[in-house]
């Protein structure tokens, strides 16, 4: 099938922004959404074809029609954490999302999920392996995954990202000051922007539909470790990590797949070099 390069990006935000820039540069008509007016001028100087839109239970926004009638529709709007009913919330946005892309042409949806679909196993995890959600959040994206690749007439590709971080989202930060921390030895799934962007470039280049991937680095350093590391990087406070536990509750995310099916190889592979 060949590649419709009308792209919509549904979320512009810290990751939707750079994305949208990098599809341009490699010759994508791009249309990106925005909850803020006050960004709309941010969009369009960045040669993005803007549009107002907020996902509730249902869908409000200028030019409806126009946003959804794309080739591919990038649905990057993450399940708000803070919310109490966050795991009845987002798949209510996403059945949303469906019903519009359905009505108004969208032929192919990349839907960006976490891997927080993946509960504290203490092995590693696969894409072949059955989502175990421990958050609501989770719970939310796994049900808005279902949801996705159940519909006939879309063709889905899901990316399963581990930690964001990069440029001004500073992993330092996270855990800042912090004393008595848990599970200091638990490995780390980190992903660099830079590799968020690049892996869903990839996946629209080789026209990579129907699948899951899980996209985070290489290298899995101790919780420990690795914000250890960063805090000290960044000017930050070290957090300190407990020193009386006997058991450690992880996953680690295996990116084997990804690596295979796009021949990628990460640009930032390593977290202790983010």
């Amino acid at each position: 099938m060949k590649i419709d390069y009308r792209i919509s990006i549904l979320g512009c935000g810290w990751l939707g922004l750079p994305l949208a820039k990098r599809l341009i540069e490699l010759g994508h008509i791009v249309k990106g959404s925005t909850t803020s007016a006050k960004k709309i001028a941010i969009l369009h100087k960045n040669k993005i074809d803007p549009f107002l839109i907020e996902v509730q239970k249902k869908i409000k926004g200028t030019n409806l029609q126009h946003f959804f009638n794309s080739g591919i529709l990038i649905v990057n709007i993450p399940p708000g954490r803070k919310r109490r009913d966050v795991a009845r919330a987002h798949p209510r946005q996403v059945a949303a999302i469906i019903e519009k892309a359905l009505l108004h042409g969208t032929k192919r949806v990349l839907f960006v999920s976490s891997t927080s679909v993946y509960g504290n196993v203490n092995r590693v995890v696969t894409e072949s392996d059955d989502p175990r959600p421990e958050t609501p959040s989770g719970v939310a994206l796994v049900a808005a995954e279902e949801m996705l690749m159940r519909q006939e007439d879309l063709e889905t590709t899901i990316v399963r990202f581990g930690g964001l971080v990069g440029e001004d989202r500073q992993a330092g930060r996270f855990l800042a000051g912090k004393t008595d921390v848990k599970n200091g030895d638990a490995p780390v799934n980190m992903i660099h922007r830079a590799d968020c962007i690049e892996v869903i470039a990839q996946i629209i280049a080789q026209d990579r539909w129907g699948e899951i991937f899980n996209v985070c680095a290489d290298e899995h350093p101790t919780r420990k470790a690795f914000y250890t590391a960063q805090a000290q990087k960044q000017g930050f406070e070290a957090p300190i990590f407990s020193e009386t536990e006997a058991l450690v509750s992880y996953k680690e995310v295996s990116n084997y797949k990804v690596k295979q099916v796009l021949n990628y190889e990460f640009l930032k592979s390593d977290p202790m070099e983010f």
